[in-house]
Parts: C-alpha cells; sequence; structure tokens
C-alpha cells in the first residue's frame, strides 16, 4: 500500500505541474517539471521552517523513497529502450568510431581529469576526501544522461548531424559510465583487488557481457515478433525483453544499461523493418512514447523533490558551483583528445566541441549513483555537488542548447568520412 500511494503522489504531481507549465509557463517539458518542482520543494522547505505539520508529512514521503532503486532498477531499462527504439542504426553505425571514442575515452579520461581536480581543490575550501572517491564523484558526473538529452534535444531543434552524435554517445557512455562506478565502487567496498588485470577482468565481464546480452535479447526478441503478427502480443514481448532482460543482466552482473540500449537498437531497426507489420509499428511506438513521456514525466519531477532529501548546507552548495565549470571544462577536455586525433581522417560538423560540451546533461541518473555511495561524510558532499551540477545542467544548459548549434544555413553539408584536419 505504501508503495502504490508514493507512485500515486509522483503521478498526481507529475500531471499537475505538466498542466501548469502547459498552459502557464510554456517552458520544455522536462525543465518545466523540474524547474515547477524545484519550486515547489523550496515553498515546502519555507513553509516547514514556519511550523506547518503537514509539510513534515510529505519531507518524510520524497526521504523514504529509494532514488537509486527507483531509478536504477525500476525506470531505466525501460527509459533506454523506448530511447534506442527510435535511433537509426545505419547512421549510428556510420559514425562508430566517434561515438565509440566520445562514449569510452571520453568518458575515462573526464573520471580522472574530474577525479583529479577535485581531489587538489577541495583542500582549498577546508575539506579532504580520499582519492577513490574523488574519482568516484568523476564518475558519477562525466556520463551524460540520456533521458535528459533525448527529450531536450528534441525541443532545441538540432540538425541530424549533431543530434546522432550526442544521442549515441549519451545512450552508451552513461552504460560505460555505470561501469567505471561499479568498478570503483567494488575497490571502495573491498570486492575487488585494484589492479590492472582485476580492473580489466571487470570491465570486460560487465560492458562486453552487457553488449552481448544485448544482442541475445534482441536476437531472441526479434525472432519471437516475426513468428507472429498480433500487436498485442508483440508489445508485451517488447516488455518481457525489457524487465526479464534486465533483471537477468542484473543478476549476472552485467552491464543492464548497455544490454537495453543494444536490445534496442536491433527492436527498433531490424525488429521494425523485417518482424512487424504496419500495425504493429504504430501499435508498438504508440506504447513506448507514452510510456517513456510518463516515466520521464514521474523522474523529472522527483529529481525536483529531492531536494528535500538532499544535505545542502551553504558550503556544498558553493562547492557544488565550483564543480559546475569544472565539469564542463574536464568535458571539453576529454572530448577534444578524439575530436583531434579522429580529425586527421574524418570530418566534424562545425563547433561540434562546443556544441557536445554543452549539450553534455546531467541527469538523475548522476544522482542516483551518488545516493547509493555507503554513507558518511563524503557521500553527502558528493550527493550535495551532483545535485547541484544535474540542476544546472538541465535547467541551464538545457535551456540554452538551441543557441550554442549553429543553424541549417551555417551547417554546411559534411561527407563525415572524408579526410579532414583535426576539427
Amino acid at each position: 500500500m505504501e508503495l502504490f500511494n508514493t507512485i500515486a503522489v509522483l503521478v498526481s504531481l507529475a500531471a499537475l505541474f505538466a498542466h501548469i507549465n502547459a498552459r502557464f509557463i510554456g517552458l520544455p517539458g522536462n525543465i518545466g517539471l523540474l524547474v515547477i518542482s524545484l519550486v515547489a520543494s523550496l515553498v515546502i522547505i519555507v513553509l516547514g521552517k514556519a511550523g506547518l505539520p503537514v509539510v513534515h508529512s510529505l519531507v518524510e514521503v520524497v526521504r523514504h523513497i529509494d532514488f537509486n532503486l527507483t531509478l536504477m532498477v525500476g525506470m531505466l531499462s525501460f527509459l533506454l529502450f523506448a530511447g534506442a527504439l527510435h535511433v537509426d542504426l545505419d547512421e549510428l553505425l556510420e559514425r562508430k568510431w566517434k561515438i565509440g571514442s566520445f562514449a569510452t575515452i571520453g568518458v575515462m579520461l573526464s573520471t580522472a581529469l574530474v577525479g583529479s581536480l577535485t581531489w587538489f581543490l577541495l583542500p582549498l575550501f577546508g575539506f579532504r576526501m580520499e582519492f577513490i572517491y574523488c574519482l568516484l564523484f568523476g564518475a558519477i558526473i562525466s556520463p551524460t544522461d540520456p533521458i535528459a538529452v533525448l527529450g531536450i534535444l528534441r525541443d532545441a531543434g538540432a540538425p541530424k548531424s549533431y543530434e546522432i552524435k550526442i544521442t549515441g554517445e549519451s545512450l552508451f557512455n552513461d552504460g560505460v559510465g555505470v561501469v567505471v562506478f561499479v568498478v570503483l565502487m567494488g575497490f571502495v567496498t573491498g570486492g575487488h583487488e585494484p589492479t590492472p588485470s582485476g580492473i580489466a577482468v571487470l570491465f570486460a565481464r560487465e560492458a562486453a557481457g552487457g553488449f552481448v546480452m544485448g544482442l541475445m535479447l534482441g536476437w531472441g526478441g526479434f525472432i519471437l515478433l516475426k513468428s507472429i503478427d498480433r500487436y498485442d502480443v508483440e508489445v508485451l514481448i517488447t516488455l518481457a525483453l525489457v524487465t526479464g532482460g534486465y533483471a537477468l543482466s542484473l543478476l549476472l552482473h552485467l552491464s543492464g544499461p548497455i544490454a537495453m540500449v543494444v536490445a534496442g537498437l536491433m527492436i527498433g531497426n531490424r525488429g521494425r523493418r523485417l518482424a512487424m507489420s504496419s500495425r504493429t509499428r504504430e501499435h508498438l511506438d504508440t506504447f513506448w512514447e507514452l510510456l517513456d513521456a510518463v516515466l520521464n514525466a514521474v523522474l523529472f519531477v522527483l529529481i525536483g523533490l529531492e531536494i528535500l532529501a538532499m544535505p545542502l548546507t551553504g558550503t556544498s552548495v558553493m562547492l557544488g558551483l565550483m564543480a559546475i565549470p569544472l565539469a564542463l571544462v574536464c568535458r571539453f577536455i576529454s572530448l577534444s583528445v578524439p575530436v583531434t586525433v579522429l580529425g586527421f581522417w574524418k570530418s566534424f560538423p562545425p563547433g561540434i566541441l562546443r556544441v557536445l560540451t554543452w549539450g553534455g546533461l546531467r541527469g538523475g541518473i548522476s544522482v542516483a549513483l551518488a545516493l547509493s555511495l555507503p554513507r558518511g561524510m563524503e557521500r553527502d558532499l558528493i550527493v550535495s555537488m551532483t545535485y547541484v551540477v544535474v540542476v544546472f545542467s538541465i535547467i541551464v544548459q538545457g535551456l540554452t542548447l538551441r543557441y550554442m548549434i549553429p543553424g541549417p544555413s551555417d551547417v554546411s553539408e559534411i561527407q563525415e568520412d572524408e579526410p579532414s584536419g583535426p576539427a
């Protein structure tokens, strides 16, 4: 009953805030929900200071929601599958080296840079943190969030050459970032030995294992979809693929996010073309678009309400503000390396580094990973800093991303595989 009441509160608030935004404010959907949720949370905090008893009950409801469990286990699989379902695999494969390098080299380099600079800068503000926790903060803040990116890119009107890179990178670097976080957490909890071979084995098992699992799930789903022509059963098969496949990936300690992205790409491309009738495609698209919209609305409301449970202090907010330019600079540097190297034989659209850097939005996944840390001083500080970066990322970067993207008249038609100098 408690679970049902929590769901009822979140869905009701999402519907109410979405209506207010659509009727009176007019911000892009997810950003509007986050802004209204934040304002509502701040009002609740002020009313709580005034001594209203009902406020305490609302705060307790939010504090009892396990954000990490709700997102990473309850919602993430659906959101990633729905996001990958409409990505053109052929266009993704044309840019596989660029997207692959951004999602691997970029994430790992950014993790190291953010972690090292955080470890260096914190003592200047009177704080000290073990280097491994600084690296964990880097792993939390380095990957972009596909859930935040996909929704805001639609509103920004990005040209195709930019959209496919940002979308593809965010879908895969999310999975890579979670794997890096899991590897580092193993050292913190004592579950793994911090040796090069141990890191390589664990990373290969999580990432490569998740990729193979996604291929198996996608192929199995394709076979089942091709064998029948009943849209209701076929929609149910995709739902089972996501829930059962994600649960199996977690059970086998494989990367569930990577598995869902790969499975979604297979069903959305090969499955859509060769295993579905036009009627099934229409119903499948409608189902997953609606589910994606509802879960996104609930997630962004939850991010806004989560401020009620955050250990925010004046100092932690200040450190979070410090982390904003740090994260942006490290992302720019980490993307510059693959862009410069690949730029010797592949072309990039103009201003790609600027767009990728500013378009690298952080979201609920970063907050969820931070909240999964072991309790202690390091956790409170990392959670607070992460939350400030995420809120800035979604609201400020999300609202201004359209101004960073060159207009169609400014983007020359570039054959992306032609040799070119560094971007």
